[in-house]
């Protein structure tokens, strides 16, 4: 077998540590089938030969687009076929997933196919070019990082589900809301190929990312079971290594399914009974069994952030607490506590030993306002930092991570000067 088929026999059966998980596998270009090429990187790219030239799904990020297009080209030019790309197809418009189409289109015209709500991510991107750039700075620690603006949109747009054939290979293209609003699957009925897109990355669903737009988990299940439906032989993700055998990408797809639901059958529970966010973050629990699964750990998002997005999806931004629908300013309610305490200084030792006795969440708060209290003391600082240290060092999550690495190395005083 190659690397990437090794891979993925070695974490479906359980013997890659949670710490080593490879939901970015970066192994080059595969052959799995006949035709069908698996190019592993920080997003997979899917090329499939026909008599009319390539059909890639996805293109890669800015960084791999262009590897990718190269790869691809190889493959089809080691075969004797005509390299031409002829049709590219964004699964939804994440810029992972989009932004190696320069590289495609610089041997000639292709035409793009999306989702019609992929027009208005790109335009939103435009508008928001500098808060998407700043969070994923803090989420991938790319200091400098900045957002693109500029887009390859679709030629070819389609609202629930697009059927077509290319070079003798019929394409199934079907829209379902999952981690965005522009998602699309494809399926290759005669070759039993599914390609899910990030509806299936080797990992917990990112339906809860805490810094971006809302994501679906309801609708993100039903689009499992459709697809576990399909008795597919092979599936290509977005993100990580292939599953091979219909036994196996059936049960990835419908236990991945039942996290979801089960997220989502307990909060809307909680809320109809009219518990606050606070109740409900607490009490809804993801069965460990599944979290146990390699495809189904929560190396990326984590549970806890699915039920704040479903929060945020049934029931609007106020949690709950009748004290934050108009609160205070937080440095006004920091000054406060901090004097009650008899200083910044004294409220961030105690944040500290919080945080020594594994009380990590308590001791977040207690040092949160002790450097808003006191954002140039240089030993409330320290005290902070470490304890956003010690809180990354027991998360899983690459989104919880990311915010306390951030928060422990933030400047002095940054985020607490006037406008």
């Amino acid at each position: 077998m190659g690397k990437v088929r090794d891979v993925a026999e070695a974490l479906w059966r359980g013997e890659i540590a949670p710490d080593e998980h490879p939901w970015m596998l970066f192994a080059g270009l595969e052959e799995l089938d006949e035709g069908i090429a698996f190019v592993s990187s920080f997003c997979n790219v899917i090329g499939v030969r026909t008599d009319d030239g390539l059909v890639a799904v996805d293109t890669g990020s800015p960084m791999t687009g262009a590897a990718t297009a190269s790869m691809l080209r190889e493959w089809i030019e080691g075969s004797g076929d005509d390299p031409r790309v002829h049709t590219v197809v964004y699964t939804h418009g994440h810029v992972d997933h989009v932004m190696g189409a320069d590289a495609f289109e610089s041997a000639g015209p292709i035409r793009v196919i999306g989702h019609e709500r992929v027009v208005d991510r790109f335009d939103r991107y435009r508008l928001t070019a500098g808060y998407n750039g700043a969070i994923n700075q803090r989420q991938f620690r790319l200091p400098g990082l900045a957002w693109p603006t500029r887009y390859r949109y679709p030629d070819v747009t389609y609202a629930r589900s697009l059927s077509l054939t290319v070079g003798g290979t019929r394409f199934e293209l079907s829209h379902d809301r999952g981690e965005t609003d522009d998602h699309t699957w494809v399926w290759l009925p005669e070759r039993r190929v599914l390609c899910t897109g990030d509806l299936f990355i080797w990992a917990s669903p990112n339906c809860g990312n805490p810094q971006k737009v809302q994501r679906y988990p309801r609708e993100w299940a039903a689009a499992l079971r459709k697809m576990a439906a399909l008795d597919a032989a092979l599936l290509l993700p977005g993100h990580g290594p292939p599953i091979l055998g219909a036994d196996r990408v059936r049960q990835a797809l419908t236990e991945s399914a039942e996290l979801l639901e089960t997220l989502v059958e307990q909060t809307l529970a909680w809320m109809n009974d009219g518990a606050p966010l606070d109740v409900i973050a607490q009490r809804v629990q993801a069965p460990p069994h599944l979290l146990e699964r390699p495809y189904l750990r929560p190396v990326y998002d984590e549970p806890e952030f699915v039920v704040r997005n479903l929060w945020r999806l049934y029931g609007g931004w106020w949690d709950g607490d009748p004290s934050t629908l108009k609160p205070a300013p937080a440095t006004a309610l920091a000054d406060e506590v901090a004097e009650l305490c008899g200083g910044a200084r004294r409220l961030a030792r105690r944040a500290r030993d919080l945080s020594d006795a594994g009380e990590h969440r308590l001791a977040c708060h207690l040092a949160e306002m002790a450097g808003r209290a006191a954002p140039w003391d240089d030993e409330v600082r320290e005290l902070r930092a470490a304890v956003y240290r010690a809180r990354r060092d027991v998360e899983t999550s690459l989104m919880a991570k990311s915010v306390y690495r951030a928060a422990a190395e933030e400047e002095p005083g940054r985020g607490f000067e006037e406008p």
